[in-house]
Order: C-alpha cells, then structure tokens, then sequence
C-alpha cells in the first residue's frame, strides 16, 4: 500500500474510533511531515466544548506544537472528510504542501453535518447575511494595523 494510503488510512480509522469511543464526531487527521506521522486529531467538538475543535484544526494545532512553528512547511494533511469552511482556512493559513481527504461535503451532509449554507452565506455582504454583522466605525480604528505595518518586532505570516 502506498504510503499516503496508509495515512489516509490512519485518518480514516481515528474517525471511526472517534465515533466507538463515544469523544466526538466521525472526523480524523493525520499531519505528515518527510513521510512520517508527526502528528493526528480528531474532532472534539462536543466533549471540549469547543466549535473550532475539529478535527483538521486540532491536528494542526499538535503539528505546529511539534514543529514549534506556526506553519506546516513541507507537510502533508491526511483528513477523513473534505475539510469544512472553517478548517479550509485553518489550513491555508498553516501552508501545508498538500492536503488528502477520503469523504466529501456531500457524504457529509448525507450523516448529517451540512455546511453549505456557510458556503452560501460567505459571498454575501455582511450586512445581508443571516448572522447580523454590524459595522461599527470608530475613528482610529486602524492603529493597530498601522502600528503593525511599523513595528520591527513583526513576524509576518
């Protein structure tokens, strides 16, 4: 069996054992790094009462500790399922080379975990969004940015 085979595979089986033991959903992840495992998630979402413990999220957060890095250069992301909007994201902003996934949105969706309607409401104007979003103008709102654009402490990414 090819090697990204087997990492699929780990996700895959960290999925399902996710499910029989009961700690969270059917979504697992598997980071690798030079061909070899560096580190996994699984989704918690329920048991750590956290909406953003998902399975490719907590995978990246144990890679990046592994790496002592906030970037997976060079690293490949095995997932059970095609990443969601929020791990999209996730993983763009952590650069891995390559992403793998087994499950698509739709055979999400079919076991009950749809997100296109996060799909839909992304083009929208915040202001036509089914989640109220206000702007709130305050002047000198955009020092941060300025002072970040100067600061010489800035590790950009």
């Amino acid at each position: 069996m090819p090697a990204n085979l087997a990492f699929m595979e780990l996700a895959l089986q960290l999925a399902t054992e996710n499910v029989v033991s009961g700690a969270g959903g059917p979504f697992g992840t598997v980071v690798v790094k030079d061909g070899a495992v560096l580190a996994t998630g699984a989704n918690s979402v329920t048991v750590a009462n956290d909406p953003t413990a998902h399975a490719e999220v907590v995978a990246i957060r144990n890679a990046c500790q592994q790496l002592g890095s906030f970037q997976l250069d060079g690293c490949e992301i095995y997932t059970s399922c095609e990443p969601c909007p929020m791990c999209l994201g996730a993983i763009y902003w952590a650069r891995p080379a390559a992403v793998y996934y087994a499950n698509t949105h739709v055979d999400a969706a079919n076991a009950g975990f749809d997100d296109s309607f996060i799909y839909t409401e992304l083009p929208l104007p915040p202001e036509q969004r089914k989640l109220p979003m206000h702007h709130i103008e305050i002047a000198n709102a955009d020092e941060c940015f300025q002072r970040w654009k100067q600061s010489q402490k800035k590790v950009e990414y």
